[in-house]
């Protein structure tokens, strides 16, 4: 990112999230669904995340794939608001007003680490409500007596069972993913951008907003798919310590991915990898996308 515009980067990251969620979320329903299922003893097993998409398209309709949304929204825009304002800050301070001449580890990797672990914070009850809310519909073994009216009422009952600490299960394991996956996502991010970039200055092509828009869909959506090839096994664990209804369940990823592993294999490790994949690249891309442009708007130089 380049000089500091105080407020301005959080917006620009703001508008980025609510592109990621509106691009993403139907996406990201199937992944928790057969992260949720294919990794159980017992109950429906999905063949695919398309088997599962025509599962919930069947019984639920288009709006099912959009159930848990209004947790992501919010959870998801303040999430990338802070994600992308903190690593420029954060950058920025590394680089101690010094002009780099490419993409630099020593910055790129601590400024999205740190950025990643401030973020965990807010993702983590986002998520557990959001990931309660999609595994109770189609398919679901949750009794219908005993399923949330609203995310408000999941988060709301949560807390009255399970204390404030309730709503935060699973931040461990958020934190170390958005930590290992930010440092790739923004390497990845960085090194593609500043590269594509040069090439285009080699070549005498005149930047415009159509150049800058193909570079932002492929750096945005590489990164992404980066990131979540990197934590999936991370996520996989997350979403079966935030959904599990048996209150002795380990908390420990490791724990919970060796079970995982003995239970379904590699495979299991990775449920969810088709439909996490074809999320990651559009929402990704939409998201640089949206947030170069805004900060092209509001007057804010990118590297």
């Amino acid at each position: 990112m380049g000089e500091s515009s105080g407020y301005k980067e959080y917006v620009a990251g703001l508008l980025a999230g609510v592109a990621t969620v509106i691009i993403g979320h139907p996406f990201d329903t199937v992944k928790v669904k057969l992260q949720k299922y294919n990794t159980e003893a017992h109950g429906i097993r999905y063949k695919s995340g398309l088997h599962c998409s025509a599962r919930i398209l069947a019984t639920e309709g288009v709006r099912g794939l959009y159930t848990g949304a209004t947790p992501s929204f919010i959870g998801v825009a303040f999430e990338s608001s802070l994600l992308f304002g903190i690593y420029s800050q954060a950058k920025q301070s590394l680089q101690g007003g010094v002009q780099s001449s490419g993409p630099r580890p020593q910055v790129i990797i601590p400024s999205a680490a740190f950025s990643g672990a401030i973020i965990s914070f807010v993702l983590c009850p986002s998520e557990l409500v959001k990931c309660r809310m999609q595994v109770q519909g189609t398919d679901s073994l949750v009794p219908k007596s005993s399923r949330f009216s609203s995310p408000l009422d999941c988060a709301i009952k949560t807390i009255k069972s399970k204390g404030v600490t309730g709503i935060f299960r699973g931040w461990s394991t958020t934190l170390l993913r958005e930590f290992i996956g930010n440092a790739v996502f923004f390497s990845v991010y960085e090194n593609v951008r500043y590269h594509m970039h040069l090439q285009l200055k080699r070549g005498s092509l005149d930047q415009s907003y159509l150049t800058d828009m193909g570079v932002g869909i492929l750096s945005g959506g590489l990164g992404g798919v980066a990131f979540w090839s990197a934590v999936l096994p991370l996520d996989v664990a997350k979403t079966i310590i935030q959904t599990t209804s048996d209150k002795k369940s380990s908390r420990n990823p490791f724990q919970i991915l060796n079970l995982v592993y003995r239970r379904a294999g590699l495979k299991g490790c990775y449920a969810g990898l088709g439909p996490t994949i074809m999320r990651a690249f559009p929402a990704n891309a939409a998201a640089i996308v949206t947030l170069e442009l805004a900060m092209k708007l509001m007057g804010i130089k990118h590297d």
